[in-house]
This record gives structure tokens, C-alpha cells and sequence, in this order.
């Protein structure tokens, strides 16, 4: 692929952000709604934990197939067919008669989304080939995954105010449409030198282990923790992941290649994204119920309460990205996980919903900790790995990010609909919020930790050799060819 102008790199990177800027704002611009949909579909809370799970659970299912057949058959080629696949799911989801038919909706959305996001961190990899300048490139995206996480409940409250819950969907439609006109016009076709092959029976086993794991978390609150039906999901949950580790070791080409976990960044950067982002989907879903059935707010009323961490992730996201391409992502997690752990804390310990300014402060310290912990997520998966496997492992961070959505979902609405009909009164919610609440806390020092641990001189050797592992074999495949 001929070296691209700067301007034209430029372009191609605003391009992958638009289409990463309508499937990261769709993962968050829901839960604002979720008020208006219980009322006008009759959902109950795990109605509206399927709601948002079905497209997190599915999207994080197909990204490394995504990634894999756009290596195959074109990058740019699945790219647009996401595009088209995504925009009319967000359409069938605006017209969706009930609830199970806005949760199928959903997952069609979520096939598109699948289709974009790795496909993208492969194309800015490629099309950034200078390291420096492509961890800058990788800050932007990351900056980008922020801003519309956190832009989200402002924009779906002000949707859902003004024309209704609908809306939010529509907003897709003119934006792919454009990213779809950019992607033709402006992106290159390129495909990997050796692609990898499929994985069916590594797909089916990340389905079942994803699937069962959180049918039994959001289901057993009703239906019991030790009935026949969560435990029997618990063991296809245990069965999937233990079959998927023995399988994905004796492959040649696995969907997941174990090896890449050698690498402490690497390892620590999925574990991260799945914290950070469990904590994100968590905040974002007990405070939209908060605000709007506890306090009585409107959708655009708790989307402009929550404004203050909108806008500090808006301010801190792109810092974050500088801040990781001039010094590296160890700082950047160090204060992620701090600030992100003290707002959960202010609201387990001293009851932040109580007074506004303590609310507020809790908004505040959480927009910072997310603003600040996307772009080194990425970076630290991809630092130290060769190019050709840097699209592999961005997509492996995109996967945990939205297992750490469906997951952080999955447990706050569990721990809500635990606590003896949490949301009938102001003081039964906020008691059974307060463990959720250490929960966010939890997932706040880990992140804190894991940056500690993982962005050393120790784990950046661990990093070399996992590379080094990567160059031997491809060094390897290349004197077997030759000879060939």
C-alpha cells in the first residue's frame, strides 16, 4: 500500500473515529432512555439489562471474526458492509413494536458494530506506520471511545426529551451514511499478507462462555442463584471457558492466541478495559434509574445532571491520548484508577446522592478516571507487538471492552434487583446501591493497580519476548517459504 500524505492519514483516522464515535455513543445513549422504554414497553429490570446487553454480549462475540475475515477479504470491504448493517439495524430498532423485537433489533445493530470497530484500529495501524505518530493516532481513537461514552446520556436525554426514546436510534443513520461516502472516496483497500484462518469452534465456545455467563447473572436474581436453570448456564459458562483454553492451545490459528497474555501490558490492559468499562456501564446504569425514578428528573434533566462528567471526560480524553504518546500510559492509568475508585467510594462510604455538591464531585472524579483510561487501554495492548499482529490485539482490548460492559451491566442490575424492589423507594434504592457502588470502587482499584503493576521495566521485557516470540515464528514461515 503506497505511503499516504499526511493530510490524507489524517482523514482516514477521522473516518475510523466516526464510525467508532456511532458504536461507542449506542452503548451509552440507551441508558438515559431506559426509563421512557420500561414505561412505554412494560420491561422489568432484567428487561432492560438484555436491552443493552444483547448488542454489548453480541458485539463482543464477533469481533475477533470480524477482524480475522477483514484481514481475508478486504479491510475496507467489511468495513462499509458494517456501515450498512449497523445503520439499517438502528433503523429496525426505531421501529421495534415491543420489547423482545428492540432486543433482536439490537443484536443485528450489533453485527455491524462488529464489523467496525476492529476493522478500524487495523486500518489506522496500517495506515500509521511511524510508531510515535501512530500511538498518537491510537490516543485520538481512544480519546474518541471518552467523549462519546460520556457525551452519550446529554444527547440521548435531549433525544428522548424533545422527539422520544426513538430517536436515539435515528442518530446513526446520517452519520454512517457519511462515514460510508468518506470510506469509498478516501480508505484503501488492504488485506493482511497471511491472514488467519477460521476459528468455528473457538467462536462457538467465546458465544456459549459469554452468553451462558451473563444469562446467569441478570436471570438469577428472579430466578434463584442455585436453581436448576442458573446453575446448569454456570457450568455451559465453566465447561465453554475451560473447552476454550484447551482448544485454543493446540490450534495452530486460534481466534485467541494465549500467547499474547506472556505479555504483562498486554494482559493487564484486558483486564483494565474490562474494569473500567464494567464500572462505566455500571455508573451510567444506576444513576440514569436514580435520577430519573428515585428524583423524578427527565430524560434530559438526569442527561444534564450528569453533565460534569461528560465534560470532564471530554477535557481529560484527548489529554489522556497526548499524555500516553509523549510519556507512555503508566501515569495515565495511575490517576484513571485513582479518580475512578474515589467517586465510587464517595458513594458507597458517604452516601454522594445525598447533597448535590457531593454528587457532583462523585460525577466529576468518575469523568476524569474514564476520560483518562481509554487511550492508554489500547496503547498497552499493541506496545511492543509487531505490526501484524497490532490489529489483533487492539481487537482482543475492543472484546474486553464490551465484556466489561455487558458484565458491569449484568452485575449492578443484579445487585439492584436483589435488594427487594430497589427501585419502589428512595431509601430501598439507595441501600441496594451501596454494594454496586463498592463494586465501581473495586473495579476503580484495580485499574489503579494493574497500571502500577503492568507498565514497568518488568513487564515491558515480558512485552519484548512476547514479540520476539511472534518475530521467530514469522521469521520462520518466511525460510520455509523460500525453501519452498
Amino acid at each position: 500500500m503506497p505511503e499516504l500524505s499526511r493530510r490524507r492519514r489524517l482523514l482516514v483516522l477521522a473516518i475510523c473515529c466516526m464510525s467508532l464515535l456511532i458504536v461507542s455513543l449506542d452503548n451509552t445513549i440507551l441508558n438515559v432512555a431506559l426509563p421512557s422504554i420500561q414505561h412505554e414497553l412494560h420491561a422489568s429490570v432484567s428487561g432492560m439489562q438484555w436491552t443493552i446487553d444483547a448488542y454489548t454480549l453480541v458485539l463482543a462475540a464477533l469481533l475477533m471474526l470480524a477482524g480475522s475475515t477483514a484481514d481475508r477479504l478486504g479491510r475496507r470491504r467489511i468495513f462499509l458492509v458494517g456501515l450498512v448493517v449497523f445503520a439499517v439495524g438502528s433503523l429496525l430498532c426505531s421501529l421495534a413494536p415491543g420489547l423482545e423485537w428492540l432486543v433482536v433489533f439490537r443484536m443485528v445493530q450489533a453485527v455491524g458494530g462488529s464489523m467496525l470497530n476492529p476493522v478500524a484500529m487495523s486500518i489506522i495501524t496500517n495506515t500509521f506506520t511511524e510508531p510515535r505518530e501512530r500511538a498518537r493516532a491510537i490516543g485520538v481513537w481512544g480519546g474518541v471511545v471518552g467523549i462519546s461514552m460520556a457525551a452519550g446520556p446529554v444527547i440521548g436525554g435531549l433525544l428522548v426529551q424533545t422527539v422520544g426514546w426513538r430517536s436515539i436510534f435515528w442518530i446513526n443513520v446520517p452519520i454512517g451514511a457519511l462515514a460510508f461516502f468518506l470510506t469509498l472516496r478516501y480508505v484503501q483497500e488492504s488485506r493482511a499478507p497471511r491472514p488467519r484462518r477460521v476459528d468455528p469452534v473457538g467462536q462457538l465456545l467465546v458465544i456459549a462462555l459469554l452468553g451462558s455467563l451473563t444469562y446467569a447473572i441478570i436471570e438469577a436474581p428472579d430466578a434463584g442463584w442455585v436453581s436448576p436453570e442458573i446453575v446448569t448456564f454456570v457450568l455451559v459458562a465453566l465447561a465453554s471457558l475451560a473447552g476454550l483454553i484447551a482448544y485454543e492451545r493446540r490450534r495452530r490459528e486460534p481466534l485467541i492466541d494465549l500467547r499474547f497474555f506472556h505479555s504483562a501490558p498486554f494482559s493487564g490492559a484486558t483486564i483494565v478495559a474490562v474494569c473500567a468499562f464494567a464500572a462505566l456501564a455500571g455508573f451510567l446504569f444506576i444513576n440514569t434509574l436514580y435520577l430519573q425514578n428515585i428524583r423524578g428528573l427527565s430524560a434530559l434533566g438526569a442527561g444534564l445532571y450528569m453533565l460534569p462528567m461528560a465534560g470532564m471526560t471530554l477535557v481529560f480524553a484527548p489529554l489522556s491520548g497526548r499524555l500516553v504518546g509523549s510519556r507512555g500510559p503508566r501515569l495515565s492509568l495511575l490517576l484513571a484508577g485513582a479518580a475512578m475508585g474515589a467517586s465510587g467510594l464517595l458513594f458507597a462510604a458517604f452516601d454522594a446522592q445525598s447533597t448535590n455538591p457531593l454528587l457532583f464531585t462523585g460525577y466529576v472524579l468518575f469523568g476524569i478516571g474514564f476520560g483518562l483510561v481509554n487511550a492508554p487501554i489500547t496503547n498497552t495492548a499493541v506496545s511492543g507487538m509487531p505490526r501484524t499482529q497490532a490489529g489483533v490485539a487492539a481487537a482482543v482490548a475492543s472484546t474486553s471492552r464490551q465484556i466489561g460492559q455487558s458484565l458491569g451491566v449484568a452485575v449492578i442490575g443484579a445487585v439492584l434487583a436483589g435488594g427487594a424492589h430497589a427501585t419502589a423507594t428512595a431509601d430501598a434504592f439507595l441501600a441496594a446501591g451501596r454494594p454496586a457502588w463498592w463494586i465501581i470502587a473495586g473495579c476503580g482499584a484495580a485499574v489503579l493497580l494493574l497500571g502500577a503493576l503492568t507498565t514497568g521495566r518488568w513487564a515491558k521485557a515480558t512485552a519484548d519476548r512476547t514479540a520476539a516470540l511472534f518475530d521467530e515464528e514469522e521469521q520462520g514461515r518466511r525460510a520455509a517459504g523460500a525453501r519452498s
